[in-house]
């Protein structure tokens, strides 16, 4: 069984890109788990809460379970033409210490996916991602894509993804991502 952790980097309760993570649970390939984790409750990056109080509980526990997946499932927005804010966030707390890093994302498969109301999907802010997972160690996934464009017309008004076209590349990259975590 491959064990992924998929992140949605909207905190929006309406989030297109978190009804995106819920619909690759349901596509994803047989043989493939993929567990919801929340960024919610991460504070801002501060480095003098980092030296004051440690880590907080939150980042613990998420970097506990990222380094016990084999592999991870970004769901990124795209915020002004890149990465959003609060995932970055996340990120920059889950890489500290720096010698946690090997732990949690040394050669860590990760694949990128995501949605937007433009035309697009996500094509930029998971471009703005390569040399974020390039500085962590992560080995980024790039056997497909899935930059869902129109949000608002592939999702229907319960965030049941519906477009077609979407459903099939979720379930390719899913499968290929598997199949590459497997080999």
């Amino acid at each position: 069984m491959t064990k992924l952790l998929g992140i949605s980097g909207s905190l929006r309760k309406g989030s297109f890109n978190t009804s995106l993570l819920r619909a690759a649970v349901d596509l994803a390939p047989e043989g493939t788990e993929i567990e919801i984790a929340s960024i919610a409750g991460i504070p801002l990056y501060d480095g003098d809460v980092e030296a004051e109080q440690g880590i907080p509980e939150t980042v613990k526990a998420l970097k506990e379970r990222i380094a016990a997946a084999d592999g991870l499932l970004i769901v990124t927005p795209e915020y002004n033409n890149s990465i959003p804010g609060v995932l970055k966030n996340a990120i920059d707390w889950l890489s500290r210490p720096p010698a946690d890093l090997p732990r949690v994302f040394g050669d860590k498969p990760i694949a990128l996916m995501g949605t937007s109301p433009g035309p697009y999907g996500t094509v930029l802010s998971q471009a703005a991602w390569l040399p974020v997972l390039r500085s962590l160690g992560a080995r980024a996934y790039f056997g497909g894509r899935v930059a869902i464009p129109f949000a608002s017309k592939a999702f229907d008004a319960d965030g049941k993804l519906i477009d077609e076209r979407g459903k099939k590349s979720v379930t390719e990259l899913l499968a290929g991502f598997a199949k590459s975590i497997a080999t």
